[in-house]
């Protein structure tokens, strides 16, 4: 059978029977993990995606017959390890994922083996810790500890101690505590007429998520003038938790189930209110657009703000389709080169934030450098200890990318994977001039203070 016999459709998720007694089954995970690495070792299409091909085939072509059946299957735990849940191999690679009778789903089978390590317990605090954005990022926003805390974490000792006390590598990019959080700092709602347009409704709701919140406020706010200066009305959503993407990288499915109790019954009355749900981190956006409604596939609620979802720029452009796009801009940006991140990619909506540099082009100078591959950041990966080098070295690709023709501005929808690659931009001696958020360029462009 041929790559693409049999499937031609487009790829399919199944929903995640995670509540199932079967699912925790050791066992017959590994059975399933035998059976995908068995095709994916005679198909090594996704070897330079991240390290889980690499370590896999090492230990297929290492083993005494060459082949999978001599791998010890206690070895495929180092493969899951790898895993960041990209969502790249099965939405731009593979070609046996579903509807292929095949039916891989290589990212939800380590999902799967990670939910049964994390309920064995043998995931460690600091990586629980480092997963809890909501308890960390409380910090932000109270005066002198702010400063201290991001004071102390530059330093070489404080460092040592992350990495001896969390497993973070002393090399590693930290984000800082912001002075004040964005849920404090901006206006609640807008109160102008509401236009409705074909594809868009004509007023948003803002989920902040803990990064901008806590982190970057002024990617939000940016975000907000861009609205404001469009006549786009917008309310910040009345409460949030965290969306629960960095718990379901480990496998802490219990937790994923307590951030979407408190998240969705909020979300979906602004869903049943008309409103475009915007978040402006992509894993977040994709965690409420795919991974919640496969975890709870029956809850119209879930499906209704999946429905309502929206990434920001797949918003902006669809309003400039709608004719309701304000394309007054003042302010020429140069030469960006822009990193599409990989969560970003695997919602399906197309290079919406390469249309929007695009648009800016067509009335101010834009030299747009677009690079698409993965960073090698992934959340929490490319912090730990273990795997910072790792990340770096598979980043290394997009470091010289983005350097290409000294940009004047480097950006990604994913902020954590812009400072990635601007650390590794600097050690690759081509430091960025300046990396902002793409919302930042926008609000550069339209002049907006």
């Amino acid at each position: 059978m041929s790559h693409r016999e049999g499937n031609l459709e487009a790829p399919t998720r199944h929903p995640l029977d995670w509540k199932s007694a079967e699912f925790y089954d050791e066992d017959k995970c590994l059975h399933e993990l035998e059976r995908v690495f068995d095709i994916c070792h005679g198909c090594r299409r996704c070897v330079s995606l991240c390290q889980s091909f690499p370590t896999l085939f090492d230990l297929v072509d290492e083993s005494a017959s060459g082949e999978l059946d001599t791998v010890n299957k206690q070895d495929f735990w180092k493969v899951v390890d790898q895993c960041y849940l990209c969502d790249l191999c099965y939405m731009t690679k593979c070609p046996y994922v579903p509807p292929h009778p095949w039916n891989l789903d290589f990212p939800h089978t380590m999902l799967r083996a990670k939910a049964i390590k994390f309920k064995k317990g043998e995931v460690g605090r600091g990586e629980q810790f480092l997963a809890s954005t909501d308890v960390h990022g409380q910090f932000a926003g109270i005066p002198v500890v702010v400063q201290i805390v991001n004071a102390v974490n530059k330093t070489g000792v404080a460092r040592k101690a992350l990495d001896a006390t969390l497993g973070v590598h002393p090399e590693a990019w930290m984000p800082e505590l912001a002075n004040w959080r964005f849920r404090w700092g901006a206006a609640k709602s807008t109160a102008q007429v509401v236009t409705n347009g074909e594809r868009t409704p004509g007023k948003v709701a803002i989920f902040s998520t803990c990064y901008v919140n806590y982190n970057e406020p002024g990617i939000g706010h940016d975000l907000l003038k861009v609205l404001a200066h469009n006549d786009i009305p917008y309310v910040v959503v009345e409460k949030e938790q965290c969306c629960g993407m960095p718990k379901l990288e480990l496998g802490d499915l219990a937790t994923v189930e307590q951030h979407k109790d408190a998240n969705i019954p909020v979300l979906a009355r602004y869903a049943a209110e008309g409103y475009a749900i915007l978040s402006a981190v992509p894993s977040c956006t994709l965690m409420f657009k795919q991974e919640l409604p496969l975890m709870f596939p029956a809850e119209a609620a879930v499906q209704a703000v999946k429905e309502a979802m929206w990434d920001p720029f797949e918003y902006l452009v669809a309003r400039h389709k709608d004719g309701l796009l304000k394309t007054d801009f003042r302010t020429a940006l140069g030469k960006v080169s822009y990193h599409v991140p990989c969560h970003g990619r695997v919602q399906n909506i197309g290079r919406k934030t390469e249309e929007m540099f695009n648009l800016i082009g067509q009335t101010v100078e834009v030299k747009l450098n677009t690079v698409e591959r993965c960073s090698g950041h992934a959340g929490t990966y490319g912090v730990k200890t273990p795997y910072h080098p790792v990340a770096m070295k598979i980043g290394k690709p997009v470091f010289k990318a983005m350097a290409k023709d000294e940009p004047d501005h480097i950006a990604s929808d994913c902020a954590l994977a812009g400072h990635h690659i601007a650390q590794g931009m600097a050690a690759a001696g081509t430091p960025a001039r300046s990396l902002s958020h793409p919302l930042s360029l926008v609000r550069l462009a339209y002049g907006l203070e």
